[in-house]
């Protein structure tokens, strides 16, 4: 799974695309069967596809998040929810001084809020960013791939997100995931009490349940659905007044 994009100044040039992507994924622990940048590898195949089918222009991803309810797992690392909006918002000036005033952020980690207020915010003035997949489009994915597990029971390591990484790069997926199904349904503290005070194992979710095909029919209803999106972004400044 290629995590950057190869374009050269040129390409990009030529292209001269009006809509960047930004893949923000995480470093953080997704149990004994997936890497600690599965949420990265997430967010980069979205990323990635929907730049390809709308011609975009592909960002390297943002590789470490806000992860802090999964920091008694030893190798999560997390950066504030200040950096992490900080960083989004800079990489958003960067692009306007070179010409490209909109950018879609691909965000492939839950524990993200600060994006909203992001996105948000640079939304006042007209449809200038974007956050997808909303919790609508991962909805409506699942029911379109046939997913078993509804998006509460599945939150962590589970069927989703081994159902894509099955797809788009098994070779990180270990042995045992058959076998690592757990579910915490009532997890009103989490926010207080962090991962570790609904499971052990890292694993909220049923990841037996887990197959290539489905991770590929998730991914295709995905770039289906950024077509909405899509059209917000670059429709003329003069059409969105």
């Amino acid at each position: 799974m290629d995590l950057v994009t190869t374009a050269t100044s040129t390409e990009e040039s030529e292209r001269a695309a009006s809509v960047a992507v930004l893949p923000v994924g995480s470093f953080e622990q997704h149990g004994a069967h997936l890497p600690l940048l599965t949420d990265t590898i997430v967010a980069c195949a979205i990323a990635k596809a929907v730049a390809e089918r709308y011609d975009l222009f592909l960002l390297p991803p943002v590789t470490i998040s806000c992860s802090h309810e999964h920091a008694a797992w030893r190798g999560t690392v997390s950066i504030s929810a200040t950096t992490l909006a900080a960083v989004v918002g800079d990489i958003a000036a960067s692009l306007r001084q070179s010409g490209i005033n909109q950018l879609a952020v691909i965000n492939g980690h839950g524990g993200n809020y600060a994006l909203a207020n992001v996105v948000q915010e640079a939304n006042v003035a007209g449809p200038k960013m974007t956050l997808f997949p909303a919790r609508a489009d991962w909805d409506d994915a699942r029911v379109a791939a046939g997913l078993h597990s509804t998006a509460h029971q599945d939150m962590h390591a589970g069927e989703l997100e081994v159902s894509l990484l099955l797809h788009v790069a098994p070779e990180v997926v270990r042995d045992g995931f058959q076998h690592a199904d757990h579910l915490a349904d009532d997890r009103r503290h989490l926010l207080t009490r962090g991962m570790s005070g609904y499971t052990t194992s890292g694993v909220i979710g049923l990841p037996s349940h887990a197959t290539a095909a489905k991770g590929k029919a998730v991914l295709e209803d995905l770039v289906r659905s950024f077509a909405h999106q899509h059209g917000l972004l670059s429709r003329p400044e003069h059409d969105q007044e």
